[in-house]
């Protein structure tokens, strides 16, 4: 019984360390859907130019 206390007291102090470290910065009014959420765009990819096309080594003959 006295882990069970024990473990909530140091879960409890945990919580309260990462709550008071971020501040206001944590959102806790989870997901997000419609015009409150917020999408980042994809960076663009810069294009490759294409590999010339070249036969296929034909393969050597095995004896």
């Amino acid at each position: 019984m006295w882990k069970l206390a024990l473990g909530f007291v140091v879960f409890a102090a945990l919580a309260l360390f990462i709550i008071f470290k971020a501040g206001d910065k944590v959102d806790m009014s989870g997901e997000k859907h419609g015009s409150e959420a917020t999408h980042e765009a994809e960076p663009a990819k810069p294009a490759t130019p294409a590999a010339p096309e070249t036969p296929a080594a034909p393969a050597p003959a095995s004896k």
